[in-house]
């Protein structure tokens, strides 16, 4: 398929064009931005763009290097008009876990996770080190402490450390010079090294053998589904955190989140309206999820009037070697959709 055919308003030729390219193009634009939904919006804007500019494509560069260039200055474009997202941890202290959960906040301020099947990786075209390298840029930490990052320099790391263009191809896409490329790079790589953890998602995940990983998943969705607070204390870090968006209320340290499951997760279910606890028979069930490269578990609560358990959240599970350092239990039912979970368990 050329692009002189997609260009003469061949609108099937064109998506037949760049329909190879848009898996990648969407994780990009969702590193750039922090959000699954705003990576909607910037690659449905950019492939527009795309279109409308394709009969001035002279083929100078190749045509992924092109379409990269008109979504990272799409999503340069959004991130100037929307809110930087954050964890809940960047947004306030940790709360008093006897005060319960707050309110949702109404703005969309916190980075969502990201469905790691998107990526394409059971396509078989990727060596294992690359689905390595995507798997771990996806990663919530790492997605993160990107968006603590100047826009620009943002787009240069992403651009040079994720994808592997040049510092000239990105120094065409900013419209900058190589010697700016370069000084970017070296002060978003000092940025972000201040912010992640010294081992990522997937090198923890590849020091747990088997049996360990076995265990671990066992443990923690039985003691979960039973609403053993013991049994999922003891397998957190001294300095384990929880997090609950849209709440900004976030606990920290294995006694304030044994406070919060005994008084609150364990104690009481999700009203229907996913905004407050109400009194009544916790009955929960873990599904497992593939989110952000990382362990993740759907979270369904039972509905009594409707006679089947219902979405509540997507809990998304960073560890410390053989233990839980971090839960961010996204209670955002309208993700599941995305991740491929039913809607209802019977």
């Amino acid at each position: 398929m050329t692009t002189a055919a997609a260009g003469a308003n061949d609108e099937a030729a064109y998506r037949r064009l760049v329909e190879p390219h848009r898996r990648e193009l969407h994780a990009h634009c969702y590193r750039m931005l922090g959000s699954i939904h705003d990576a909607d919006d910037a690659l449905q804007d950019a492939l527009l763009r795309a279109w409308r500019g394709l009969s001035r494509f002279e083929g100078r560069s190749s045509l992924r290097s092109w379409l990269y260039r008109i979504a990272t200055n799409t999503c340069l474009d959004l991130a100037a008009r929307r809110p930087k997202r954050m964890l809940a941890l960047d947004h306030s202290p940790a709360a008093d876990p006897h005060d319960g959960p707050g309110t949702p906040l109404v703005e969309s301020v916190w980075v969502e996770p990201y469905p790691s099947e998107e990526l394409g990786l059971d396509e078989g075209r990727l060596s294992p080190d690359a689905r390595y390298e995507q798997l771990e840029s996806v990663e919530l930490a790492f997605v993160a402490a990107l968006q603590h990052l100047p826009a620009r320099q943002r787009a240069v790391l992403i651009m040079r450390e994720v994808l592997g263009f040049s510092a000239r191809e990105v120094a065409d896409t900013l419209d900058t010079t190589t010697a700016s490329v370069n000084s970017a790079l070296q002060r978003a790589r000092a940025s972000l090294d201040e912010r992640l953890p010294e081992r990522s998602q997937q090198a923890t995940l590849r020091s747990l053998d088997d049996d360990e990983l076995r265990e671990l998943v066992s443990r923690y969705v039985e003691a979960w589904e039973r609403g053993d607070v013991d049994g999922v204390v003891s397998m957190l870090t001294e300095e384990a955190t929880v997090m609950m968006p849209p709440m900004a209320t976030w606990y920290s340290g294995r006694d304030a989140i044994a406070v919060f499951l005994r008084d609150w997760a364990f104690a009481k279910r999700w009203a229907r309206d996913r905004e407050r606890f109400e009194s009544g028979e916790r009955r929960v069930r873990l599904l497992p999820a593939h989110a952000s490269g990382q362990l993740a578990y759907a979270a369904y609560n039972y509905d009594a009037e409707r006679g089947a358990y219902r979405p509540y959240a997507l809990q998304v599970l960073s560890l410390d070697g053989p233990r839980i350092g971090e839960i961010t239990g996204f209670v955002t039912p309208q993700l599941f959709p995305r991740f491929g979970l039913p809607d209802s368990l019977s």
